[in-house]
């Protein structure tokens, strides 16, 4: 079945993937491809972040607190990734989880990246104002402990208050899909497809294609 994607000021929808992990074995990366693919089969162009392979610093330092003290220019490398998000019609990040939460390098890049001025706004008076409304943004967490240790201590619960809520709805976007992928899914084989398709199930289409998320994925990981 063909697929015409919904074009945005007759532009093919684009998406930036945001992946943070230093092995290239890893469930992490055959995540990102099969994405990636996946998203071209839909008609949307991609730019991937590989955080880790293009030595992103994750430190939010004396630059990034001066330009926050509005005594300083936000740093350059800051204003590219505020560029590529502004490109993207939809923000996907995917990335282990590291003690019950994001990994240092793609908590830096946040907290470096979506700051005052760009990503919200604060006024005394009228409070906070959102400007992320327009982006849509899927997360894939990838996790070292089961199911059922995430729900019996409630860090599911706090992933969703701590990512979802406390730094996506306080600037405006959409959390679209949120999938964490615990252990005892990892030996499932349909598990790049599954988890592929909590994405592409909710882009907007003409069309309901088949798209296989697995179809030349090699599952080469040997870790999350």
């Amino acid at each position: 079945m063909s697929f015409a994607p919904i074009l945005r000021d007759g532009v093919a929808p684009h998406a930036l993937v945001v992946a943070a992990h230093p092995v290239a074995a890893s469930l992490t990366r055959a995540v990102m491809k099969a994405v990636v693919k996946s998203l071209a089969a839909h008609g949307h162009t991609t730019e991937i972040a590989d955080l880790v392979a293009e030595g992103f610093n994750p430190v939010f330092g004396h630059a990034d607190h001066a330009a926050y003290s509005g005594v300083g220019p936000l740093p350059d490398d800051v204003r590219t990734e505020q560029r590529r998000i502004d490109r993207a019609d939809r923000l996907i990040l995917i990335y282990p989880v590291y003690w019950w939460g994001l990994p240092a390098l793609l908590k830096g890049w946040i907290d470096r990246v979506f700051v005052a001025g760009w990503a919200f706004e604060e006024d005394a008076e009228k409070g906070i104002a959102k400007r992320l409304s327009r982006l849509k943004v899927h997360l894939i967490a990838l996790g070292g402990a089961d199911g059922a240790t995430y729900d019996r201590h409630g860090y599911r619960q706090a992933m969703h208050a701590q990512i979802e809520h406390g730094i996506f709805d306080f600037c405006g976007a959409a959390v679209v899909t949120s999938e964490l992928v615990t252990a005892d899914r990892l030996g499932t084989p349909s598990l790049l497809e599954d988890t592929v398709r909590t994405i592409t199930n909710s882009l907007p289409r003409q069309d309901a294609p088949h798209v296989s998320g697995n179809g030349e994925v090699t599952d080469d990981r040997d870790d999350v």
